[in-house]
């Protein structure tokens, strides 16, 4: 992974064999950043993508393997409790022009994915929600 910063954005290249949420956490906690807005496009081999179910509170996760385009990878940076915290969603297309995504829990890049962070100068933390059963945005 390697990366720019330009002012409040961040134009990252994340390589092949490299897990696109750990190398994000990498950048931001290296670069002291609160909340951001994050995109990205590129390839990747393996990623696994869930849906949450409001009725059971829980995330219903899928794995998929393969060659696959990233369509769209796009989310927040936030806190909990002052620690880094991401929310990203990803859309990936297979040879056959199938597209599948969700709430990203981990993806490996195949070839390469590029990533604009773009930093937002502020902080915005999180709190469990029991009634919804997720980290919701904490003003």
């Amino acid at each position: 992974m390697d990366y720019r910063v330009f002012f409040d954005k961040i134009i990252a290249r994340i390589d092949k064999g490299e897990e696109i949420c750990a190398q994000l956490k990498v950048i931001c906690e290296r670069e002291g950043i609160g909340l951001a807005s994050v995109s990205a496009i590129g390839a990747v081999g393996a990623f696994t993508v869930g849906v949450f179910e409001p009725h059971t509170k829980q995330y219903k996760a899928n794995t998929f393997e393969g060659d696959y385009e990233i369509v769209s990878l796009s989310g927040t940076v936030t806190e909990l409790d002052g620690k880094f915290y991401s929310h990203l969603h990803m859309s990936a297309g297979d040879n056959d022009g199938k597209v599948f995504g969700g709430h990203l829990n981990s993806a490996t890049v195949s070839a390469t994915c590029e990533m604009v962070i773009e930093v937002i100068d502020g902080r915005v933390d999180r709190k469990f929600s029991d009634e919804i059963g997720l980290n919701l945005l904490e003003f």
